[in-house]
């Protein structure tokens, strides 16, 4: 008789409560810093009528948004270590992440608005997109790795 005998793929599981809710979390954080940054650059081109082009407004937004990010998770980590340490660990947070967060709002924001404009209609969806873009990611990255932004 022939023994059968079956193997686990090596993954992660994508089922678990526990980590979503910490993977969940930790994006929320980045959204709050990711958003300061992104959405005051684009209100202040908005609001001041500078006639920039939009790519250049996005990516200036997007590079504000990683910034204050940032700043935002070294204010949090202050509480568990040194400002040092705490701005190293915040910069080694995930780039890819909050690339891909801002990448998405500002996506969003043009698709809805044609152009770099900030509306009460298209603030929701920009928050929406920018969750959920890194959320399995950012899942991931704690379930594989054991490292996350908090």
């Amino acid at each position: 008789m022939q023994q059968v005998t079956t193997t686990k793929k090596q993954g992660i599981d994508w089922l678990c409560r526990s980590t979503w809710k910490q993977a969940s979390r930790n994006t929320a954080w980045c959204l709050a810093g990711c958003s300061i940054g992104d959405m005051g650059t684009i209100l202040y081109f908005q609001v001041m009528g500078i006639p920039w082009p939009t790519l250049w407004i996005m990516v200036l937004a997007i590079f504000n948004g990683l910034v204050t990010s940032i700043i935002l998770e070294t204010i949090i980590l202050l509480r568990q270590m040194n400002l040092k340490l705490a701005f190293k660990t915040a910069v080694g947070m995930s780039l890819l992440s909050m690339i891909a967060m801002e990448t998405a709002m500002n996506l969003v924001d043009v698709a809805v608005t044609g152009g770099a404009k900030l509306t009460l209609a298209v603030l929701p969806l920009m928050w929406i997109a920018g969750f959920l873009t890194p959320l399995p990611y950012n899942y991931w990255r704690l379930k594989k790795l054991g490292k996350s932004c908090h």
